[in-house]
Order: structure tokens, then sequence, then C-alpha cells
């Protein structure tokens, strides 16, 4: 069952979720989300996922990997931040989870019932538009609890200002 989305209800604003990695496209997502949150009014959410180490790690080094993996995804979602803040004024929400990137997101907007768009943006090169748009836009898209917002990778920063 889809958990009831509260985002318009009095009380309650309306958050716009961006995917933060390393992929050239994530500060097309971002771009978009920042100026179309400053247009409307809602907040925006930046979301760092961190791949948890094998389990087979030997003595520590796991955790070392996994807090070096972590400080890289905090500096992901910091420099997003002052794009958020450079672009549309606003201060973003900041989450860092570890995980399955496409299980931690969904985790993160079955908990926040304001969360109301997700905004990701497709890759250009030959290996498709990435993994979370494609498994977006195929089997689980008829399924998935919000809509989904897919900013062409190609799109120029004023292209993406005029249509946010």
């Amino acid at each position: 069952m889809v958990k009831r989305r509260r985002s318009y209800e009095t009380g309650h604003r309306p958050k716009f979720l961006a995917v933060v990695d390393d992929s050239p496209e994530c500060a097309k997502a971002v771009r978009f989300a920042a100026r179309r949150c400053a247009r409307l009014g809602a907040s925006i959410v930046l979301l760092g996922v961190v791949t948890p180490p094998p389990d087979e790690t030997w003595l520590g080094v796991g955790d070392m990997v996994q807090a070096d993996a972590e400080a890289e995804a905090q500096e992901l979602i910091d420099a997003a931040a002052a794009a958020v803040r450079s672009l549309a004024g606003l201060e973003p929400e900041k989450v860092v989870r570890t995980g399955v990137k496409a299980d931690e997101m969904v985790k993160l907007i079955d908990a926040d019932e304001d969360i109301s768009l997700l905004v990701l943006a497709a890759g250009t090169g030959r290996d498709g538009p990435g993994p979370l748009v494609a498994a977006l836009a195929g089997k689980g898209a008829g399924s998935f609890p919000i809509p989904v917002a897919i900013v062409p990778g190609h799109l120029a920063d004023e292209e993406i200002d005029a249509l946010a």
C-alpha cells in the first residue's frame, strides 16, 4: 500500500528529492529541483547513498572503507547544497544513508510524507540513461509512490532554468 502524501495539506510543505552522486548528470537534476523549488515555494532534500563494504572485509578495514565512502558522499552533498543555495537561496535538507541506492530512496520517500516529487537526470552516454532512470521508467513506474521528473542530460543550464 502506498503511503499517503501530505505535502499540500495544512502544516505541510512539498519537498523535492534529488539523489546526489558523482555522475555528470547529477548537477542537472539538482539544478532543476532547486529552481523549481524556488519557483513553487517547496523544499529540497538531497540524498546520498553509500554502498556498504563487503561482509568479508578484514580487521576493521571495512570500517575505514565505510568511513571514507560516507565522507565522500557528504562532500558531494555539501557541494550540491552549495549549488542549491547559490541557485535558489534555499537551505536543503541533507541525508546520507547506507545501502542500495534504489532501496534507500524508496525508504526515505516512505518515511517522509512531504516528499512529493523525485527529480533525476538521464545520462547521455552509451550506457543509457542511468540505472535509476532505467528502473523507474520500466516495470516499476506504475507502482512508484510519487511522480518522477527526468531531466534530459543534454539540456544546457539556461534550458533547465527556463523549464523549471
